[in-house]
C-alpha cells in the first residue's frame, strides 16, 4: 500500500474526529473559459454609441493586417488567424461613420459574442486609467525637482513566451552583470541615487505625486512655461512587481475601501509627506518614458487609444484588438459600451479584469480616478474561429 496515501488519510481521520476543519483546497490556477452568447443577451446593446468603436477598431485592423495569414491571434489562437480577420476589417471600413444601425449590422453579420469566464466565475474588477497633465520644464530648476527618467542604455527586457508558451504574457527586466541577467533598482534605490537622475532625466517636473502617478497611467503630457505641451509614453519598467498604494492605504486601516479613490490617495499623500513618500517607496515599480511626436497616447498594440472605447486588457489571457462588450455597474450605474481590447497594464492581471481608457484631462482624470466597477465582459470574435475556443 502507498505509504503516503495511508499517512493523508491518517491525518484526515485525526481532523474529523479532533473537530478540525481540514485546508481548504489550494485555488485553481486562471483560466479563461469562454461561454457562448448572443447578442440578444447584450444588455445595452441597442442604446450604446456601437458606431464609435469602429474608428478603434480600424486601428487595430491596421497593426494584424500587417502580419501573417497563419498567425494567431491571442494565446493559443483564442481569437482565430489573422486571416480570419481579414473580411471583417475590409467590411468594417465599409461602416458609415457614426451610423449605429449599420455598426450594429456589421457586428452581427461578422462577430459572435462569447462570455468571458475565470473558470466559470464571469465576474470581475473593472477600473479607469487616463492621460494626464503634469507642469515642468527641461530643465530643474524653481519648483521641478521632481525627473521624468528616460530609458536607461542597460536595461532589458525580457518577454518570457518567447522561452516557453506557458509563460506568455510575462516578462522579467534586470541588467546584464558578467553574463547574468540580474534584477534591477528597485522604486527606492532608484530615488536614493542608484541610477544618475540628473543625466537621465527627460523632463523635470513640479508634483512628486503627479509624477508617480504619471508611472500608473503609463503616458501624459508635460506643459512647460511657454504653454508647449510635451507628449511622453510608456519606455520600458524596471521589472519590479506592481504595488497597489491604494490597497496599502486599505491594509493599514488610513482609508476604507469606500472612501480609496484616485483624489483620496493623492490628498492623503499629500497631507502625510514622509509617510507619503515611504508609501510610494512601497510600490517597487518604475516606469521610464520617451518623448512621442503626433498623436497619443499609443497602447501596448502601437495603435493610438481612443477615449471611452480602448481597454487595457491581460494578453496573457485575452487577444490586443478584439471587440469587447463590457456589462458593468460602476457606482451603481451601468456602464455598458462596445470597446477594443487595446492596451495592457502592470496591474490588470487576469481571464476577467479591464482597464478604461477615459482620455486626457481633468475631467478624464476624475472619471477614471473614480472608477471601481465590478461586472463582466463578452469577447466578439469572427465567427470562422468558434471551432477552437477554450469552452471547458
Amino acid at each position: 500500500m502507498d505509504r503516503r496515501r495511508t499517512w493523508c488519510c491518517t491525518l484526515a481521520m485525526a481532523a474529523l474526529l479532533s473537530g478540525c476543519a481540514l485546508p481548504p483546497p489550494p485555488p485553481k490556477p486562471a483560466r479563461m473559459v469562454l461561454q457562448p452568447a448572443a447578442f440578444d443577451a447584450l444588455s445595452g446593446w441597442n442604446e450604446d454609441h456601437v458606431a464609435a468603436a469602429i474608428p478603434a477598431l480600424l486601428k487595430s485592423c491596421a497593426r494584424r493586417l500587417t502580419q501573417p495569414a497563419t498567425a494567431l491571434v491571442g494565446p493559443d489562437g483564442i481569437g482565430g488567424t489573422v486571416a480570419d480577420w481579414r473580411l471583417p476589417c475590409t467590411a468594417a471600413a465599409a461602416v458609415p461613420a457614426g451610423d449605429d444601425q449599420a455598426a450594429r449590422q456589421y457586428f452581427r453579420a461578422w462577430f459572435e459574442p462569447w462570455l468571458a469566464t475565470n473558470n466559470g466565475t464571469a465576474d470581475g474588477l473593472f477600473t479607469g486609467y487616463y492621460e494626464p497633465l503634469l507642469d515642468g520644464a527641461r530643465h530643474k530648476g524653481g519648483v521641478n525637482q521632481t525627473p521624468l527618467l528616460r530609458r536607461p542604455a542597460d536595461l532589458v527586457m525580457v518577454q518570457l513566451g518567447l522561452f516557453r508558451p506557458e509563460w506568455r504574457g510575462e516578462r522579467i527586466a534586470g541588467r546584464v552583470v558578467d553574463g547574468s541577467l540580474l534584477p534591477y533598482p528597485t522604486r527606492a534605490e532608484i530615488e536614493r541615487g542608484a541610477l544618475d537622475r540628473d543625466r537621465l532625466a527627460l523632463y523635470w517636473v513640479a508634483d512628486p505625486v503627479d509624477a508617480f502617478f504619471l508611472e500608473v497611467q503609463g503616458s501624459g503630457k508635460v506643459r512647460l512655461s511657454d504653454g508647449t505641451l510635451v507628449s511622453l509614453g510608456y519606455d520600458g519598467q524596471n521589472g519590479r512587481p506592481y504595488v497597489s498604494i491604494g490597497k496599502l492605504l486599505i491594509e493599514r486601516g488610513e482609508l476604507t475601501k469606500e472612501q480609496v479613490s484616485l483624489d483620496a490617495i493623492k490628498a492623503w499623500i499629500r497631507t502625510h509627506p514622509e509617510r507619503g513618500k515611504a508609501l510610494l517607496d512601497d510600490n517597487p515599480s518604475y516606469v521610464f518614458f520617451r518623448e512621442i511626436k503626433g498623436a497619443t497616447p499609443i497602447g501596448a498594440e502601437g495603435a493610438v487609444l481612443t477615449a471611452g472605447r480602448s481597454l487595457a486588457i491581460d494578453r496573457a489571457f485575452l487577444p490586443l484588438g478584439v471587440p469587447v462588450w463590457l456589462d458593468l455597474q460602476n457606482d451603481n450605474e451601468p456602464l455598458r459600451r462596445l470597446v477594443i481590447a487595446q492596451d495592457t497594464g502592470g496591474a490588470i492581471r487576469g481571464p476577467v479584469r479591464g482597464d478604461l481608457y477615459w482620455g486626457f484631462g481633468r475631467e478624464a482624470e476624475r472619471a477614471a480616478g473614480g472608477m471601481k466597477a465590478r461586472g463582466r465582459y463578452f469577447l466578439l470574435l469572427p465567427k470562422k474561429s468558434a471551432a477552437i475556443l477554450p469552452t471547458s
